[in-house]
C-alpha cells in the first residue's frame, strides 16, 4: 500500500490557496503606546481606531478590550469579531499604517454583532481616509 501525502505548493497550477488573508500583528506594548500619541484617531460607539504610517509596505494591527469591557469570554469575543471584521475590509485598506482597533464599553445587554462591527470599522476606516474608494 502506497500513501500519498499532498502538500499546498503555490507553483503547481490549478492548486489555490483556500486560507484568508494573514494578519500581521502588533504585541509589545511599546508600539502600542507609539500608536496612541502620535497616530490620529477615530470613534464611533462601540470601536475607536488608532492609525499611524509605519513606512512599510505592509498593514499592522492590534487589538484591545480593556477589563471594563467584561469578563475573558466576553473580550475574546469581541475580538475574534474585531479580527474577523478587519480581515474582510483588509484588502480595501491603504497600504503602510499601524492600527490599534480598542473595543468601548457600551452596556452590559448591548454587545454588537459581526455585522455591526464590520459597518463600525468600514465607517472608521473612511473616516481616516485609508479605505480605498470602489
Amino acid at each position: 500500500m502506497e500513501i500519498i501525502i499532498l502538500k499546498h505548493n503555490p507553483d503547481i497550477p490549478g492548486v489555490e490557496n483556500k486560507r484568508m488573508g494573514k494578519i500581521i500583528t502588533i504585541k509589545n506594548n511599546r508600539s502600542f503606546q507609539n500608536i496612541y500619541r502620535k497616530g490620529r484617531y477615530a470613534v464611533s460607539k462601540a470601536l475607536t481606531v488608532y492609525m499611524l504610517p509605519n513606512n512599510l509596505q505592509i498593514n499592522r494591527v492590534g487589538i484591545t478590550a480593556s477589563k471594563n469591557y467584561g469578563k475573558s469570554v466576553k473580550r475574546n469575543r469581541i475580538r475574534r469579531l474585531i479580527k474577523e471584521s478587519y480581515r474582510a475590509l483588509q484588502e480595501n485598506l491603504d497600504k503602510g499604517y499601524d492600527f490599534v482597533i480598542v473595543a468601548r464599553k457600551r452596556s452590559d445587554n448591548d454587545t454588537p454583532d459581526f455585522h455591526k462591527i464590520c459597518k463600525e470599522l468600514d465607517y472608521l476606516f473612511r473616516k481616516l481616509n485609508v479605505l480605498k474608494r470602489k
